[in-house]
């Protein structure tokens, strides 16, 4: 069955910076931004300090045709514009230290190729209920979290911490040296959520609904699980999926 797509707007004029000076200044200011686009063939010294701050803050950037950056609708954009994001994001090392600070059993939820911004906003709906104290994003490879998967979650996007990271395997080792275990949900996994203990300090990898888990990740991570399903259907949606993995691992810790 073919998956029914959301179509995104063109972001309002309000939440973009125009210019490569402009976009410099963001980064160096620290402004939340969801996402710099920068024309394909555009070089220079502005330009690479641009690519590697946004590297540094886990900032995607794309490269993109002139007709892209035109569509956007702004003046004197000079092959570069950013679009501010709502969220702000948070370190990952940072939150682990808050966390632990706070005398509490780490959980938190990472999120490899899921797209579709309703199911994110569903996600951190339920996440946020069940006591996730962080949701783990790659800088690539995600749904936008823009105002309309702001306005699924119903705001709880705006308050549960969001780390965003350029490496979603560098992110499990940190975990690891952290003391936190990594396990994944996987429709072919020999042990299901029942028998998982979530009493631990634990982050549950989630995968699209397309292709799931990237391989390579899945290979690092410590414990593969399942739900258990009667009869014959090829998987669940994930938002249902995390939310019953959750309930769980909220249910053991309660």
């Amino acid at each position: 069955m073919k998956q029914f797509r959301h179509n995104q707007q063109r972001p309002k004029k309000s939440t973009l910076i125009a210019g490569r000076i402009p976009v410099l200044e963001a980064l160096q200011e620290g402004k939340p931004l969801d996402k710099i686009y920068v024309h394909n063939n555009m070089h220079g010294d502005v330009i690479e300090e641009i690519k590697q701050l946004a590297y540094k803050l886990s900032i995607p950037i794309s490269k993109v045709p002139v007709e892209k950056l035109n569509s956007f609708n702004v003046s004197n954009h000079e092959g570069c514009i950013a679009q501010l994001s709502k969220i702000r994001y948070q370190d990952l090392q940072q939150v682990i230290d808050w966390v632990v600070a706070k005398g509490e059993v780490p959980l938190f939820l990472i999120l490899d190729g899921v797209t579709d911004i309703r199911n994110i906003g569903g996600i951190a709906r339920t996440a946020l209920c069940c006591g996730v104290q962080a949701l783990i994003i790659p800088d690539k490879g995600v749904g936008a979290l823009n105002e309309d998967a702001i306005l699924t979650s119903a705001g709880a996007l705006e308050q549960i911490a969001v780390c965003r990271v350029n490496s979603l395997m560098k992110t499990v080792d940190d975990l690891h040296l952290n003391g936190i275990k990594v396990l994944a949900s996987e429709m072919t996994a020999n042990k299901i959520v029942y028998a998982c203990d979530f009493n631990e300090p634990c982050a549950i990898v989630m995968g699209g609904e397309e292709k799931g888990v990237f391989p390579a990740l899945m290979k690092i991570c410590d414990e593969t699980f399942k739900i258990p399903m009667k009869g014959e259907f090829e998987s669940l949606n994930v938002g249902v999926a995390t939310a019953m993995i959750l309930y769980e691992a909220m249910k053991q810790r309660n």
